[in-house]
């Protein structure tokens, strides 16, 4: 239960719902009991049984004992001045509105357990974005992102459907037993002692079903993530799927994880509908055990109870199946809830590797240069970066280039903190960039991908993308500058413009335009380039390239280069090699050198 408690506590604070519900159940609770309460008395009228003369009012006192006195001494005025049948629609009335009252309160306790419940959602979901969205890089290379669509979608619907609803049940109904059975030992102690001998039994029949299905929730919520996971790839490598003629690979084997899951699925709802009918059967049977025993006992003479009485004792009876079923219900669904709840709660759970320091340093400028010093970098005890030592002076342009898998890309992640350095330190101004907070640290960089990054959203908004007020004059100028501004105005809607999801709607050099102008726009004193134009064709790269040497005027940057062409001119030139500087200086130094750039020049030549 500790995980349910923990969701629970999502709902906090709990002063806004916990003496507002407290009052109405318990007032839900009094008046479901009135309306058995008045069996007996009603049964006494209806087959002229003998009921207690009482004359005078009882003097009053807080026990069942005064209630049921004063009821009988009320009955016995209206017998005398209305006859029994007056006394029939005296009974009935007070059914009715006990009734009314009890569905009333019934009513006014879920809504105040509604309110409860889409708060609890409300941060729940919140939480969990709040992860995704302030995690670090290295928490998205461990998570599999089906995993973390399927926590956010069907792990939250899931805890809604089983752990929320439930809710109700687990508050209300052991509460309306509890009262029931107070009701049951005050009209006969001896038999409700009799029954008493069957809970234990019940209780290990659905123990044991409840920790099978348990384990089935976890294994079913585990092999949704893998679903998803296989379709969100299927729609994102759609392309090479069809152009390798994959279709009937991956169709086989989503069918296989598929099909595990509909088994475990299958094997989830039987259990779980089994819960229901067992729970029933187990109850109706002890009814039927009260009758034949509670009937020998009256038959005999020795139960200390009326006929009418004893009928009251089983209705008040069936009165705990309901509630009995419903709990057995929730507990078999709750199951099913708490596996996704677990899940979702490791997310929240998870650290956040990159953090500030209590007192960090705001930075509000760029002034002198960026170091590297001594930094080393290792993913999962895998170096990548090794004792890297340079320094890009403010407004220089220094350019890394190297093979796949060199560590340019891992290096320029360093520098805006994507991940942290394992050891050594990068400064920024002398100060090492772990000393400033996150956001003045990354309002002083503006990075340009090889992916062109875009929202489904309008050309405006991903252009000012981050910007709380957006200047749309600020992001014409930057759409100019970034060769965009063209292009931009033929579209159905100019600026307004929708690009669709992932900027789909238009070619690769124009998303590659547009993420320019939005680090325009971003007017950052740094610039990251990685690789911005190794995906594009001929004309796109001219466009592009042309935008790049716009935006990095008078500004630092740091350019990660597959076409040696485009970063001939840059201030220094940093060949990496298996996580290290192999090679430095301009262009022409590093051609007179005849070393590993002046080869990767000559190969690209060739091309």
């Amino acid at each position: 239960m500790k995980t349910f408690f923990r969701l629970l506590s999502f709902s906090k604070p709990y002063h806004h719902y916990v003496p507002e519900y407290i009052v109405y159940i318990f007032l839900y609770i009094i008046f479901g009991l009135v309306n058995f309460s008045l069996l007996a008395p009603l049964l006494d009228v209806l087959f002229n049984n003998n009921f207690p003369v009482i004359e005078h009012a009882p003097h009053f006192s807080l026990s069942a004992g005064f209630f049921k006195d004063y009821f009988y001494f009320i009955l016995n005025k209206y017998i005398q001045s209305s006859g029994k049948f007056g006394v029939l629609v005296y009974v009935c009335a007070i059914i009715f509105i006990s009734i009314f009252l009890k569905n009333l309160f019934g009513y006014l306790s879920q809504k105040v357990l509604t309110r409860m419940r889409v708060n609890l959602l409300r941060k729940l979901r919140s939480q969990l974005f709040f992860q995704y969205s302030h995690q670090s890089l290295s928490f998205f290379h461990k998570e599999k992102k089906g995993d973390l669509l399927s926590s956010f979608s069907s792990d939250v619907v899931e805890v809604e459907g089983s752990v929320v609803n439930s809710i109700q049940i687990i508050f209300r109904d052991p509460l309306v037993i509890l009262s029931t059975f107070a009701m049951l030992f005050y009209i006969s102690a001896k038999l409700t002692f009799f029954t008493l001998l069957f809970f234990p039994i019940s209780g290990f029949i659905i123990s044991n079903l409840t920790t099978k299905l348990r384990k089935k929730s976890h294994e079913n919520q585990t092999l949704i993530g893998v679903l998803l996971n296989m379709a969100e790839e299927a729609i994102s490598g759609i392309r090479i799927i069809k152009g390798f003629g994959a279709e009937k690979v991956v169709t086989k084997k989503f069918d296989t994880t598929n099909n595990s899951l509909t088994k475990t699925l299958k094997t989830i709802t039987n259990q779980k509908e089994l819960a229901s009918p067992i729970s029933e059967v187990l109850g109706v049977t002890v009814v039927l055990v009260i009758i034949v025993y509670g009937g020998h006992l009256i038959l005999d003479g020795t139960s200390g109870i009326t006929a009418a009485a004893f009928i009251a004792y089983i209705a008040f009876y069936f009165q705990i199946i309901a509630p009995a079923k419903n709990i057995v219900n929730a507990v078999a669904a709750l199951q099913r809830g708490l596996a996704a709840g677990e899940r979702v709660l490791r997310i929240i759970d998870s650290k956040q590797v990159i953090t500030e320091k209590e007192n960090a340093i705001e930075k509000k400028s760029f002034n002198d240069k960026v170091e590297f010093k001594n930094v080393s970098f290792a993913y999962n005890e895998e170096v990548v970066i090794n004792k890297v030592n340079f320094t890009i002076e403010k407004g220089k342009t220094i350019a890394l280039v190297g093979e796949s898998g060199a560590g340019k890309s891992t290096l320029s992640d360093l520098i805006p903190r994507f991940y942290d350095v394992t050891s050594g330190a990068i400064l920024i101004d002398g100060i090492d960039i772990k000393d400033l907070t996150l956001k003045s640290l990354r309002s002083q960089i503006a990075i340009v991908s090889q992916e062109a990054i875009l929202f489904n959203d309008t050309v405006l908004n991903n252009i000012a993308f981050g910007a709380e007020v957006i200047d749309k004059e600020a992001a014409i100028q930057a759409a100019k500058i970034a060769n965009a501004h063209n292009f931009i105005m033929e579209l159905d809607n100019g600026y307004e413009t929708t690009i669709g999801d992932r900027g789909m709607r238009l070619s690769g050099g124009q998303r590659q335009r547009l993420t320019i102008a939005r680090a325009v726009y971003k007017n950052a004193p740094i610039l990251i380039l990685d690789e911005a134009t190794s995906a594009l064709d001929t004309e796109s790269e001219r466009l592009v390239q042309e935008a790049i040497d716009n935006m990095m005027k008078n500004r630092t940057s740091l350019i990660i280069a597959h076409r040696l062409s485009t970063i001939r001119h840059s201030d220094e030139i940093i060949v990496m090699q298996k996580g290290q500087i192999a090679e430095r200086g301009t262009h022409e130094e590093l051609i007179a050198k005849d070393g590993i750039y002046s080869k990767l020049v000559r190969m690209q030549e060739l091309k």
